[in-house]
């Protein structure tokens, strides 16, 4: 009898269909997901070697080779409705934290993040990192507020013709980004940004206005404390305010842009205004520094330019001649620091108060997740409080893996 029970026991147990099992995989970025989707781990990485050399005599800054950035990345979800993010970066020879955020999904069209993230502003800034087509962005982000801790609305309207975010963030300077993560002041900024693609559709081909967006960005706050400097793309500082000037009262930032993506052409414009109160002793003043770019990009190979870089239709690989993607591209920008700062002492001795950059480069993308990069820069200023500094000419080279 214990024989026969035994028995139909195992039949039952070889009959019975086997567990679902967890999926594993590659899909620009290692991942593990459990059978129904809901519970999911994407293992990611950004990392990036830099190249930066001066042409000028006497050197302006070091030439050098440098880890820009290594970005081990986690991110996915948990229980269907909850995603998350964690990114590390010990480029530079530091360890930070870059972005720290957990998300609660209503919906495609609501989300609510909390943590450390892009502030949503400036629409280059806001671009991935891996995605940038320079190694560094323009000095109009040198206005843009990099990453801080907050809690933000995220979401997509209208099939995605409108997205937003908006949100309560501590406050940075100027380019910056939050370093100790611990605010240095009981004040907050409000930040947001909307952008509306009007003509945005899935459809094959694109059509002319597919790639057409606006964007519009905006911050307001009160900043006690901590100014900011500017530097050029190779890390040499033209401006800075005068020892024991601080900020003291309120911060105003706005920003229009546009852009444009068809075919093998990629371009966008953006303009920055950032209004601070600054004083120094007795001295204060209502500082405005406005900045602007222009940037235009064309893939010699044939694929299609997107904000998310471009996808070889023919990856690296000798052996059958193929050798992925070729872009080339050029950008104008300029940032002008407020006369007052100047007159008014507020300015480090040795300060320019406007600099103007162009730059044209080429990339190379042997397939999606590796991209070289080799530019030129001339970089000129005009006087402050000192006559012009002499023009910055480097070339910088970037080798990068991310997925």
């Amino acid at each position: 009898m214990c024989l026969v029970v035994s028995l139909t026991a195992r039949r039952a147990a070889a009959q019975a269909p086997a567990a679902p099992q967890p999926t594993t995989g590659f899909q620009d970025g290692f991942f593990i997901q459990s059978p129904d989707g809901d519970n999911r781990l994407v293992f990611g990485f950004v990392g990036q070697l830099d190249g930066r050399f001066a042409l000028d005599d006497p050197l302006p800054i070091v030439n050098s080779f440098t880890i820009r950035k290594f970005r081990p990345t986690f991110s996915g979800r948990v229980g269907r409705y909850f995603e998350f993010k964690m990114m590390p970066d010990f480029g530079g020879g530091q360890a930070v934290v870059a972005d720290a955020f957990l998300d609660v999904r209503f919906s495609p069209s609501f989300r609510v993040r909390t943590g450390k993230d892009k502030v949503p502003f400036g629409h280059e800034l806001l671009q991935g990192d891996a995605f940038v087509l320079f190694p560094e962005r323009s000095l109009a982000s040198g206005l843009v507020p990099n990453r801080d801790l907050g809690v933000q609305a995220i979401g997509d309207l209208w099939r995605g013709h409108v997205s937003y975010s908006a949100g309560v963030f501590n406050g940075i300077p100027d380019g910056t980004s939050s370093a100790g993560d611990v605010d240095t002041n009981s004040a907050k900024d409000l930040a947001g940004r909307v952008t509306v693609q009007p003509f945005r559709t899935t459809g094959q081909p694109p059509r002319a206005l597919t790639g057409l967006g606006l964007h519009l960005g905006a911050t307001r706050g009160t900043e006690a404390g901590a100014l900011p400097s500017f530097k050029t793309s190779a890390g040499q500082t033209y401006f800075s305010y005068g020892a024991g000037a601080v900020a003291s009262g309120t911060r105003t930032r706005v920003t229009p842009a546009v852009f444009y993506y068809y075919k093998g052409f990629g371009g966008f414009a953006e303009y920055v205004r950032s209004t601070q109160a600054v004083s120094r002793g007795l001295e204060a003043r209502d500082l405005a520094n406005h900045a602007w770019e222009v940037t235009g990009s064309w893939v010699l190979t044939g694929e299609a330019a997107s904000d998310r870089g471009v996808r070889p239709r023919r990856p690296f690989d000798p052996e059958k001649g193929q050798w992925g993607a070729v872009q080339v591209l050029a950008r104008y920008t300029a940032l002008r620091v407020d006369s007052d700062a100047f007159t008014s002492g507020l300015a480090a001795p040795g300060a320019s108060q406007e600099a103007r950059s162009w730059t044209i480069g080429l990339n190379w993308y042997p397939n999606p997740w590796t991209k070289w990069y080799a530019t030129f820069e001339r970089t000129e200023f005009d006087e402050g409080n000192a006559p012009a500094r002499p023009a910055e000419d480097v070339v910088l080279v970037r080798f990068q893996l991310a997925f």
